[in-house]
């Protein structure tokens, strides 16, 4: 569970939202979150009408990805973003990403960036595995806000954001 501030999440249907950023390619074994986001927030007052303090990282796994066999060299894109209210001009180096509404379940979680990988074991194979959901194919995210305080203060809080369906189908 790590520092899941619950075990259980808030189950949300999130709406449409078109968030402007940083992308980039990585996998577990190239990610630097700091570096990235640091690249980011330099530059973030040139995306017009953003959503002052909320911040996304954004993970697209795409297809391909396995949570199942884990393989930690697999690549995926990885977004330091905000959202706006509407589409408009994309400041260059940055990219457009649309998320779809949907399913999620959201979980709360306090604590250091480092120590985020207990609460990730578990939602994935724990909660995920006794819920009625399966994972959907959508983006992941993390939703940062005045809660947020740096990946380095045990006190920071996050919302973390995981796609589902239900298993009923």
């Amino acid at each position: 569970m790590g520092n899941l501030v619950s075990i259980t999440p808030e189950i949300k249907e999130l709406e449409p939202k078109i968030l402007i950023g940083i992308k980039k390619e990585v996998s577990v074994l190239t990610m630097d979150n700091v570096t990235h986001w640091k690249s980011f927030m330099t530059r973030r007052e040139e995306v017009t009408n953003h959503i002052k303090g909320e911040y996304y990282s954004v993970q697209d796994y795409g297809k391909e990805y396995s949570f199942v066999n884990f393989n930690p060299a697999a690549k995926f894109n990885k977004w330091a973003a905000v959202a706006v209210l509407k589409k408009h001009e994309v400041p260059s180096g940055m990219q457009m990403l649309e998320l779809k509404g949907g399913l999620y379940a959201v979980f709360l979680y306090k604590g250091m960036a480092k120590d985020f990988s207990s609460a990730f074991q578990y939602i994935f194979s724990e909660w995920l595995a006794k819920s009625d959901y399966d994972l959907d194919q959508r983006p992941h995210f993390e939703f940062l806000d005045h809660r947020y305080l740096g990946a380095a203060n045990p006190d920071s809080v996050e919302e973390v954001w995981i796609p589902i369906k239900s298993k009923k189908h």
